[in-house]
């Protein structure tokens, strides 16, 4: 018997494992190695799968580059989803499949993570560094790992964003009211904010405010109720009206008292009763909000003269969270103010007591120094604190855009279920998402229930302020001379 010689394509032409380099190279030439060893590195990095399909295991190249191409794929649809249907991409990660749909997500990018790494480790192996030039032995496996460190902690860190969406979803929107279409034209939502910090004796709506949102343009309306706003009256049908048919009063207790401003009703309603005011708002608790934030639902209702079905409610003790999560926010400071919370009534100088100041001018806050910016009472009016409170609403509103949110999702996720509690259903998440990208196109209108508006502190002409809030959510129409 005698063996065959080496085939060749032509006569004079080199055998044919010289011209299949990738899968079968010529070990003993250390140039060429190199080059090969460039070539599966960039397929590796470009479209996993590909180097194992030329010069390795074409088993797992095919598993890789099925991976690689339904992740394209997938990719694809969201962009073209973003870009052209956002309400559907936002349905998919908030609504009733939102659960499902994000543990798939977050499965499939871990999955796809550990993939990458394997395929890489195995270019790795088919590259036979021991067989490549000197420098291109420690460049190589070094450019590699960098590759799939970025490739794949973006994959990880996209599946930590879908752990997150869904934690966040489920503890924020785990209870919440019933789904209702706006009322006049308009989503009014009440903004509250919990005076409960350090030093403070009980929680106190501290922050009061209502957000009206134009169902179809997304024009924001912010409309600041101060907390000492005296003998509000209660809107129809409220429980609170049989109790205070005359507007809000003041009850004073060796126990539990209260006095007749806005930021006591709590108290009259939830905490110095017995039943905690469980048969006043039997269903509070099952939608996800309480009897004392009822209560003050109902008397901002009779006080604007609007229907307010939800609120949002911040803890000022987790503010702070929120505004680093965002990176900060912008605000023109227009006179020094101390921080602490110092005796206010002792007549103690202030410099005994302020553990740092806020110094006029343009500045860029981190979250303590918003949040004593929205809490410092003690060298200016309550009527001041008002308005800084809404500089920052509408400073923190700015920062939410995609970009930022996209890049600090993790950190506002976990600010979010830290400090906000709210009635806001679920469904609606995705009608609201795109109101507030329309809001971003419009100047945010600012009310403040005060007597620069004509509000008096004492005895608030509550007919005055509903025709303020009519008028400003529903300006008169510009009539067009006839021809």
């Amino acid at each position: 018997m005698t063996l065959a010689a080496p085939r060749t394509s032509a006569p004079g032409a080199r055998p044919l494992i010289e011209t299949r380099p990738l899968r079968n190279p010529d070990l003993g030439d250390a140039a060429m190695m190199g080059r090969r060893a460039w070539w599966l590195v960039v397929l590796n990095a470009l479209v996993p799968g590909s180097a194992q399909v030329l010069a390795g295991n074409r088993r797992l190249g095919r598993i890789g580059l099925g991976a690689t191409l339904a992740g394209w794929g997938l990719l694809v649809l969201g962009a073209a989803l973003a870009l052209f249907a956002r309400p559907v991409l936002i349905w998919m990660v908030s609504g009733p499949l939102s659960w499902i749909v994000l543990t798939l997500a977050q499965v499939t990018l871990i999955g796809y993570a550990v993939l990458w790494l394997v395929l890489t480790v195995d270019a790795l192996r088919l590259v036979r560094l021991v067989k490549l030039p000197t420098v291109s032995r420690w460049v190589v496996p070094i450019a590699s790992l960098l590759v799939m460190a970025l490739a794949g902690g973006g994959a990880v860190y996209a599946s930590t964003v879908a752990a997150s969406s869904r934690g966040a979803l489920d503890a924020i929107f785990g209870n919440s009211g019933p789904s209702l279409p706006p009322s006049d034209g308009y989503y009014n939502i009440l903004l509250l904010g919990a005076d409960s910090g350090d030093g403070r004796d009980s929680m106190r709506f501290d922050s009061i405010s209502v957000v009206s949102v134009n169902a179809e343009t997304g024009a924001v309306t912010i409309t600041g109720i101060p907390r000492e706003l005296p003998h509000a009256p209660f809107s129809e049908g409220s429980p609170m009206l049989e109790l205070y048919p005359n507007g809000f009063e003041g009850q004073s207790s060796a126990s539990c008292g209260w006095n007749g401003w806005m930021n006591h009703i709590r108290n009259a309603a939830e905490v110095c009763r017995g039943d905690q005011g469980k048969s006043l708002y039997p269903d509070a608790a099952a939608h996800g909000s309480a009897p004392g934030i009822e209560a003050t639902k109902d008397a901002a209702e009779g006080a604007l003269g609007i229907e307010i079905p939800y609120y949002v409610f911040l803890d000022m003790n987790g503010f702070a969270q929120l505004v680093d999560a965002l990176g900060g926010v912008d605000i023109e400071v227009t006179e020094r103010l101390p921080k602490g919370g110092g005796p206010a009534y002792t007549g103690q100088p202030v410099d005994d007591w302020a553990i740092g100041w806020i110094e006029p001018g343009e500045q860029h806050m981190n979250g303590d120094t918003a949040q004593w910016y929205a809490r410092s009472r003690y060298t200016t009016s309550d009527w001041d604190r008002m308005k800084r409170q809404r500089e920052l609403q509408v400073a923190i509103l700015e920062q939410f855009t995609p970009e930022n949110v996209a890049s600090r999702f993790n950190d506002i996720a976990a600010a979010g279920t830290a400090l906000v509690q709210t009635d806001l259903p679920k469904d609606k998440l995705p009608e609201f998402f795109d109101l507030v990208m329309k809001a971003k196109k419009h100047p945010v209108t600012r009310i403040e229930l005060t007597p620069d508006n004509g509000v008096d502190e004492h005895e608030p002409d509550y007919e005055h302020v509903r025709q303020m809030i009519d008028e400003t959510l529903h300006p008169p129409k510009e009539q067009t001379p006839s021809s």
